[in-house]
């Protein structure tokens, strides 16, 4: 699809989805879904359990194939065979599984399957280069606004639930050139926390990356986004700026009711 090469209203637009159906046996999970993510903006993906968020973040990062359907990346048609693909085109996701080794520490976990090593000419018999990791994983969760009790030599599994969720936002963020999914990003986060990944949601958009977020918190949603999608049974059932958005036109969409009843 090269529509946008020739609209320069859509030229700031990434990744698209165009038509994407889904099903799990008779249970259909996407239905037909349009969706465009647009460099230095923050998209919303709202709607209620089992509207097909997730579902559609994990075809677009790559996790799961679509029935029918195109992903658009940059302009042209994309096959993603899984999310080492779309990691290597820099798109990434922090899963609200989270996708972590326990037993591993925070850096290793930060440069997993991207590690730093001594004298990369060697191939498989470099060396890490442990302390150059270390580093960089500390000005990461740093820059996170996070506080983290140790980057080295500690399994991750013994640190709190929302250190392990600022250490997989840290190593998403720090590789998403092109997208950034957040997947409940908040989840396990008090609320300063919260406010802080927000904003670092905000940030990463300021420098050219394209951010989706799926969150039930909405006002903390409205916060931070540009743009408000909301899904239903699967289906795009709604998609306006923030500035036009209120938590009851939101509802309202996310349970099929007008905003009176809602």
């Amino acid at each position: 699809m090269n529509q946008g090469l020739n609209n320069p209203h859509e030229d700031n637009v990434v990744l698209e989805a165009v038509d994407i159906s889904r099903t799990f046996g008779a249970v259909v999970a996407l239905d037909g879904v349009n969706l465009k993510i647009r460099r230095g903006q923050v998209t919303a993906l709202l709607g209620d359990n089992g509207a097909g968020k997730s579902t559609l973040v994990n075809v677009l990062s790559g996790a799961l194939r679509p029935d029918t359907g195109r992903i658009v990346f940059r302009g042209g048609d994309i096959h993603l065979r899984g999310p080492h693909e779309a990691r290597r085109l820099g798109i990434e996701t922090v899963w609200q599984g989270l996708a972590l080794s326990k037993e591993f520490d925070v850096a290793s976990n930060v440069y997993l399957g991207r590690e730093l090593v001594h004298g990369s000419w060697l191939g498989p018999l470099a060396l890490l280069n442990r302390r150059a990791m270390a580093a960089e994983s500390a000005i990461r969760i740093h820059d996170l606004g996070a506080q983290v009790t140790a980057i080295q030599g500690v399994p991750i599994r013994k640190l709190s639930g929302g250190q392990q969720q600022a250490v997989a936002i840290a190593r998403a963020a720090g590789f998403a050139t092109q997208v950034l999914f957040m997947d409940e990003p908040t989840a396990a986060l008090g609320v300063r926390q919260s406010e802080r990944v927000l904003d670092f949601a905000r940030r990463i958009a300021a420098r050219g990356t394209g951010v989706l977020i799926i969150s039930h918190s909405i006002p903390m949603i409205l916060e931070v986004a540009d743009i408000v999608v909301i899904l239903r049974h699967g289906r795009k059932v709604g998609e306006m700026p923030t500035g036009e958005a209120t938590p009851e036109r939101i509802v309202a969409l996310m349970l099929g009711v007008s905003a009176g009843d809602s």
